[in-house]
């Protein structure tokens, strides 16, 4: 029976007749997306060019900004050494045993924080992470507006620090499925006409890979949020023709058991390039996703030759309002994971719960869409940070029992040596 599974030559040799035929309407839209762009060689090398850390902040300072003086700040802590080095992290977690352990390096886990949605959010967490000996995430997740981003500046700060930092980080892009795209919903009061996923209808696809690619070139940002099955394949095409750009899988396209999980590698390695590698750099599982659901997953991805390409990125902690049940830690089962599953990110979306849960103002998910311009009339900043500092503060207590128990763990690589 098992046998009967395998794929024939026939259908991948129709498949192929299809992706390869000039007239195929839905190849022919992506190769003219990317000729308006001027061509993959073009797109590629404005996207190196303006994505270094000189071109960013040559262009804060001519713009008089002073996040400049704040990126200058940044790299003179780094080049002095001024933050915490892994071996003081773990002398500080482990008192006078730090110097009689080893620490499992093959299973580290990327320490990953989310939404840093402000450059003053990670300005203040920098400050403190030198104050008190702490920690900065190997990985940040964003969830703000591009548009008002590049009106502030914030993308050119963010892009420069994560590069000045040693950080990975994705961006979420404009185009998606809560911005009007489906014309029959709205608010919470249509709610269950996005339970089928959040959509990208009709020619949204396009539109999306359009932002991608000009952002890509303009700021060097290859790595941005990917939601609807549609995009993603369009995301893996772009690839396979040439454009360096990456994506992560949202926790809302559902990828929630094995089978799920084996569809979504299944596609990105038939569409991976010929030196084996895919844009897939990452995605995040369902939150009701168990242990032994990612560890099956664990095996289909190194079956597939993925598993130094493709992250597993796993909620932590949530925020504590507007997406799951309360209280929701997954810590421990993190420790178990880290044994024996490599190359996956603790994404810490909250504070501990039982003190997000007793802020005046928690954590609330909702808050990521609130307009720049709402939030400061509203003297909300103060609160916002104040979340974001608690999922600093959880991040660094997910490092410490890593530590404890002789696992490992990706920080910002230039900051913790």
């Amino acid at each position: 029976m098992i046998d009967q599974l395998r794929i024939q030559q026939g259908p991948v040799d129709e498949i192929n007749k299809y992706l390869t035929d000039p007239n195929n309407p839905l190849v022919k839209s992506v190769k003219e997306l990317i000729q308006k762009h001027g061509g993959v060689e073009k797109i590629n090398k404005m996207a190196r060019e303006n994505g270094t850390v000189e071109s960013l902040m040559g262009r804060l300072k001519d713009k008089g900004s002073p996040m400049y003086n704040d990126l200058q700040w940044l790299i003179e802590q780094r080049d002095s050494g001024a933050f915490i080095t892994l071996n003081d992290f773990r002398s500080k977690a482990l008192g006078k045993d730090a110097s009689g352990m080893t620490f499992k390096e093959e299973t580290a886990v990327t320490l990953e924080i989310s939404a840093c949605q402000y450059f003053s959010f990670f300005m203040t967490q920098a400050k403190q992470a030198i104050a008190n000996g702490e920690l900065m995430p190997g990985r940040y997740i964003r969830v703000r507006a591009m548009k008002e981003q590049t009106d502030d500046d914030d993308i050119l700060a963010v892009a420069a620090a994560m590069n000045i930092v040693g950080a990975s980080w994705c961006e979420t892009l404009d185009t998606k499925g809560t911005d009007g795209s489906n014309i029959h919903l709205g608010g919470p009061e249509t709610i269950t006409g996005y339970f089928g996923g959040v959509g990208q209808p009709n020619t949204h696809a396009i539109k999306w890979a359009d932002e991608l690619l000009h952002y890509y070139k303009s700021y060097g940002i290859k790595q941005v949020l990917n939601v609807n099955p549609g995009t993603v394949l369009m995301a893996y095409m772009l690839y396979k023709m040439g454009i360096d750009i990456e994506f992560k899988i949202s926790v809302y396209m559902g990828n929630d058991n094995p089978y799920s999980i084996f569809w979504t590698l299944l596609t990105a390695k038939l569409f991976a390039r010929p030196d084996g590698t895919t844009p897939l750099i990452g995605f995040n599982f369902s939150n009701s996703v168990d242990n032994e659901t990612i560890k099956a997953s664990s095996k289909t991805r190194a079956a597939l030759g993925f598993e130094e390409n493709v992250r597993f990125e796993h909620h932590i902690t949530e925020t504590y309002k507007s997406i799951v049940i309360q209280p929701y830690n997954r810590r421990e089962e993190l420790m178990d994971l880290a044994q024996s599953v490599p190359n996956i990110s603790a994404k810490h979306e909250g504070g501990e719960p039982e003190i997000d849960g007793a802020r005046d103002h928690p954590s609330d998910i909702l808050e990521y869409f609130l307009p720049r311009a709402d939030v400061e009339a509203n003297e909300m900043m103060p609160m916002l940070t104040q979340n974001y500092m608690d999922k600093h503060h959880a991040l660094n207590i997910t490092a410490q029992e890593l530590t404890k128990r002789g696992l490992s763990f990706i920080a910002a690589t230039n900051l913790h040596k």
